[in-house]
């Protein structure tokens, strides 16, 4: 059994390839993410630290967080992925990468710096089936960040076939991931229980729409 370490976004992508490699025979010893500079919100899905760490609660696993830059978000996120690796003794990385190969290659970059193998059990699926097989799979999940041309109104949205079946007549990728839009797992198989979220607002911020805690101040 392989020890392994989660890149965990908190949304379906990493949640669903953390399910596949469990499937797979890999044994999740930690879940590691990266927050904004101030440590408020984590980057790109824009979640708060409150959020990540009942999802890592649900799965009894130690969450680690490191704030950070985008400038220095390589040399941050590496020497986090390092320590941790060697306090469990992981030899491998689970991310949720599908087929952008730029980052496949920074991933397989970070771990070989670590010392570790980069897994990505989702790796050139079809972007349509493997969002169904997340539903299937027993995955729910919102959508908590968009861009402009989905908008604020498919904020807090729960991703199933009617939703998909709007995101590809809008012409959006249905995983998002073009970044269009990004999630938040409120439930899983490998949850011991659905993750109560707080009460949630919509902001706007830098051309995107975020759904957020309404006691967080975005920044």
């Amino acid at each position: 059994m392989t020890n392994v370490i989660c890149s965990w976004s908190g949304g379906k992508d990493s949640c669903f390839a953390l399910m596949q490699a469990v499937q797979q025979g890999a044994h999740p010893v930690a879940l590691l993410n990266v927050l904004n500079e101030n440590g408020r919100i984590s980057r790109s899905h824009g979640l708060s630290p409150d959020i990540l760490q009942r999802q890592a609660a649900a799965m009894g696993l130690p969450l680690f967080m490191v704030a950070s830059s985008w400038q220095d978000y390589e040399t941050n996120f590496t020497a986090r992925l390092t320590s941790i690796a060697r306090q469990y003794g992981a030899q491998a990385a689970v991310f949720g990468d599908i087929d952008l190969q730029p980052h496949r290659e920074w991933e397989e970059k970070v771990c070989a710096a670590a010392g570790i193998d980069a897994w990505l059990p989702l790796w050139q699926q079809e972007r349509k089936t493997l969002a169904s097989a997340m539903i299937a799979g027993g995955i729910r999940t919102m959508i908590v960040s968009c861009n402009a041309q989905l908008g604020a109104d498919f904020l807090g949205r729960y991703l199933d076939a009617d939703l998909m079946e709007e995101l590809e007549e809008r012409g959006v990728d249905v995983c998002g991931e073009n970044g269009e839009y990004h999630t938040v797992v409120v439930d899983c198989p490998l949850f011991s229980a659905p993750v109560e979220l707080p009460l949630m607002q919509a902001v706007q911020h830098g051309g995107y729409w975020f759904y957020q805690p309404v006691d967080i101040i975005f920044a």
